[in-house]
């Protein structure tokens, strides 16, 4: 189902929802939500777990997300997920926050118990099982630089990455001073007494192409989190003479199939993979925290083109 539902829907009590068949349960909020890809694959999952209830697209303006929040409970919603620009302001309407979402400074997943609140954030952990299952490699035995540190879903994977103990994280962002403060946050996790050559296990540099070369010659892994690619006429990232054969690249943007960036790498014989992987994981993740069981990944997998 495509249809998007108003927020005025939830705010008036949520009958709407309970005559739809099966009910709406769970939604996804953000502004705007229609190219939203969740519901292909929640409501999958739904159907393959025997559970009677479906997932839908809330459209939530910034203005009402804390009533919005606050309503859930009393319309027999599950939980929710946030998508942009409410990651960061649901925080603050929440009842208690996981800590890795609270290391992230953000939510991207709601979970109702007993009419409490939960965030949680499963951007960071999908990565990780999508770079798992891409590269078949474990974060914490990588090299990483994250292009678009500064924040969103850039934050939440070098975060993730700092908690999983990964050889050297490298931040980069256009605005430097975001990843030179991302950095200071992150600087606990790297004191160890591990040597892994000259360079430092955390460095923080702006998105300029001669530090970024000089950079890339000592990671594994090259992460884009910016949104550049979105589109077939955004300018390269990386200029292709810096790709090389020995790198792992992953786009966490999805958008029209393989990005320039990707196609880039592929052209410089580096493996190189797109952000469905990750959108697929986050998903599983979040099923998991709404109902206690393992996902049905392979239904989900199946019912999200491309992945």
């Amino acid at each position: 189902m495509n249809e998007v539902f108003p927020a005025s829907d939830l705010l008036n009590g949520g009958e709407r929802f309970h005559v739809l068949a099966p009910p709406a349960r769970l939604a996804v909020f953000g502004d705007p939500i229609e190219q939203s890809k969740s519901p292909l694959f929640q409501n999958a999952a739904l159907r393959a777990s025997g559970i009677d209830a479906q997932y839908i697209r809330l459209h939530v303006a910034p203005a009402e997300l804390n009533a919005s929040l606050k309503a859930l409970p009393a319309a027999g919603f599950l939980g929710a997920n946030l998508t942009y620009p409410h990651k960061t302001a649901a925080l603050a309407s929440l009842d208690a926050i996981d800590p890795a979402a609270k290391a992230i400074g953000a939510v991207n997943t709601v979970a109702i118990e007993n009419g409490k609140l939960t965030g949680f954030n499963t951007d960071g952990a999908g990565f990780i099982r999508a770079i798992r299952e891409e590269f078949f490699v474990d974060v914490r035995d990588l090299r990483v630089m994250v292009l678009g540190a500064g924040g969103g879903a850039g934050r939440a994977i070098a975060v993730q990455c700092a908690i999983e103990g990964c050889e050297r994280l490298v931040l980069v962002n256009r605005s430097v001073e975001k990843a030179v403060s991302l950095a200071q946050e992150l600087a606990p996790y790297f004191r160890s007494d591990r040597l892994i050559g000259p360079s430092e296990r955390l460095a923080a540099i702006q998105h300029d192409s001669a530090a970024l070369r000089a950079e890339l010659e000592h990671v594994d892994l090259l992460v884009n989190a910016t949104s550049v690619g979105m589109k077939r006429s955004d300018p390269a990232l990386i200029p292709q003479a810096h790709l090389t054969p020995n790198l792992m690249v992953y786009d966490a943007v999805y958008a029209g199939g393989k990005t320039r960036l990707v196609e880039d790498a592929e052209h410089a014989g580096a493996r190189a993979a797109n952000g469905l992987s990750m959108l697929l994981h986050q998903g599983a993740l979040a099923f998991e925290i709404w109902f206690n069981r393992p996902a049905p990944l392979a239904a989900m997998r199946a019912a999200l083109p491309g992945a």
